[in-house]
């Protein structure tokens, strides 16, 4: 294994520790944005509800320039984003399910929400933005 390859492996194994979801997946979904740029989609997928939402989007020179950046905002992100409460379905179903998300502001919350799904394909019920603790 190359030392690109490691240090990749150990920033990821990094995030993953930081994240401590437990049993939910960690996916980093890289994408060449043309040029000298990168982006970095670190997404989650509970394993209850089987849905995937997306935690974090980074860019980057390269795979470890945005990973370093996605470590760091991993390691502060509680101070820096509010915490959002939403409560949602899929279209059809009638299961409720209830999702936290960390982000800069409501809009941002609901397009992590949405991140990678059709818009229509989920219902929100409502979308609450928690107290400091």
């Amino acid at each position: 294994m190359s030392n690109e390859h490691l240090s990749i492996a150990q920033l990821q194994q990094q995030i993953e520790s930081y994240l401590q979801l437990g049993s939910t997946n960690v996916i980093f979904n890289y994408q060449d944005k043309g040029g000298e740029k990168l982006r970095l989609d670190v997404i989650t997928v509970n394993p209850r509800h089987e849905q995937s939402f997306l935690f974090h989007s980074e860019y980057g020179f390269d795979k470890i320039d945005a990973l370093r950046k996605v470590l760091d905002y991993v390691q502060n992100y509680r101070s820096r984003d509010n915490s959002y409460t939403i409560q949602w379905s899929v279209r059809g179903e009638n299961e409720l399910h209830t999702s936290y998300f960390r982000a800069r502001d409501i809009v941002e919350a609901i397009e992590k929400l949405h991140y990678g799904r059709d818009a229509n394909s989920l219902v929100i019920f409502s979308v609450v933005l928690n107290p400091i603790s």
